[in-house]
């Protein structure tokens, strides 16, 4: 792959990796943004060079794409190297450091920011598109999910003929999007959160919901027929010829089955038999420290991470009964300022059992709890958080910048 590159864009991608090197060895992260950054500086079209002849997969969305993709890439292994942005950098520099990291990949599999798939598809040429859902998130430095909706259509409608959209039939807003193409693979992924989507994105009707079939009397648009779907029983996804393929994911819940099921529809479309992927998604056991196990004085602790309403509804499904739970919320500038959002949050479900919460936003969490009649111990940092419950299992969510944080105290321990 290096072999063919023009010698400037060979120039870039030497002193884009040199500065991902100088990146990591100074402590300053892993490297991905300031080496596409310089990369992109020194050749523009850098990316366009990188993703010249490979067989590119773009998975976007508000929540899941980093789990997707890793789900993705595991699959796509089975036939080569894969080129992949694991860390979730999702935005062109991290998209040129994946692809320059990989040089001899033939496959590559990039978590696409929501806002950046327009570029990305004119930049990547995409054999596959993977769009797994749209909800609100940051909506004070964000753009409206329907308008995002609509700039995702516009698009797609652009790349109509020139790649295969694997799409969530049960997202309304994603339906819309994507029904402007040409070819689109279907899978039931499911819908937890519908209150983005409680009106037709495309004529601004109110939509019926029976179960998980949903349509607008008004105009028509309704769920389409999956051909790949989460079983019903057991821990299987059911394919478009009706047959089982069981899952022994290592990642908790619905959620990380309804993944499974489109990293599956994913692989298959690159010639992966899907008994032969299906078993490769059990190596996944932790996603950019997502799901990771840590343990400090006798406290077992399981790290989720939620940024947004739909997120941390799905979170709450994903926690076992029982043990304690940490909530730990930030509202830096990649958090989004506005925490305002926590109240879309159902909290009801926490109800009697050990709460403590934590985080820069701490104070605005433990009036929402007392809103939904939530006992709950403040404590001024997850150190505090974990001297606060009895030693054994404990889930934590946070948000983006508390996660990091908390990650960030348990790698200097550990």
């Amino acid at each position: 792959m290096s072999a063919n590159l023009p010698a400037r864009a060979k120039f870039a991608t030497a002193l884009l990796r040199t500065a991902a090197v100088m990146s990591r060895a100074t402590g300053r992260g892993d490297g991905s943004v300031i080496g596409g950054r310089v990369g992109l500086i020194v050749e523009p079209r850098l990316l366009e060079l990188l993703a010249d002849g490979r067989h590119v997969v773009l998975v976007s969305g508000t929540n899941g794409k980093t789990t997707t993709t890793r789900f993705a890439t595991a699959a796509l292994e089975a036939n080569g190297k894969v080129a992949t942005n694991s860390y979730g950098a999702n935005m062109p520099t991290g998209h040129a450091t994946a692809l320059a990291k990989s040089l001899r990949a033939t496959y590559a599999a990039l978590e696409c920011d929501e806002h950046y798939l327009g570029q990305l598809l004119d930049a990547a040429h995409p054999k596959v598109v993977a769009l797994l859902n749209l909800s609100r998130d940051q909506l004070d430095r964000a753009m409206e999910v329907t308008a995002l909706a609509a700039k995702w259509r516009q698009t797609l409608q652009a790349q109509a003929g020139h790649t295969t959209v694997v799409a969530n039939a049960d997202d309304p807003l994603v339906v819309w999007a994507a029904s402007v193409c040409e070819r689109v693979v279907w899978v039931a992924a499911g819908q937890s959160w519908t209150a983005d989507s409680a009106i037709c994105p495309n004529c601004g009707n109110h939509l019926d919901r029976f179960g998980e079939f949903w349509r607008c009397t008004n105009c028509g648009l309704n769920r389409p027929s999956p051909q790949w779907s989460v079983a019903q029983t057991g821990e299987a996804v059911v394919g478009p010829d009706g047959r089982r393929y069981d899952l022994d994911l290592q990642l908790p819940g619905r959620v990380n089955r309804a993944n499974a099921a489109t990293a599956l529809a994913i692989a298959s479309l690159f010639g992966v038999e899907p008994a032969q992927a299906a078993p490769r998604l059990s190596q996944v056991t932790s996603v950019a420290g997502r799901y990771a196990k840590v343990e400090r004085d006798g406290r077992r602790l399981r790290l989720l991470l939620a940024k947004n309403p739909a997120g941390w509804l799905e979170s709450f499904d994903m926690i076992e009964q029982g043990p304690p739970v940490v909530l730990s919320l930030n509202a830096r500038q990649v958090d989004g300022f506005d925490t305002s959002w926590i109240y879309d949050v159902d909290f009801t479900s926490l109800a009697g059992r050990k709460v403590v919460v934590t985080g820069d936003r701490r104070t605005d969490l433990a009036v929402r709890l007392e809103v939904d009649g939530v006992d709950f111990v403040v404590a001024e940092d997850i150190g505090g958080a974990i001297a606060a419950v009895a030693p054994g299992p404990v889930e934590v969510v946070a948000n983006y910048t508390a996660f990091q944080d908390i990650r960030a105290e348990f790698n200097r321990v550990n």
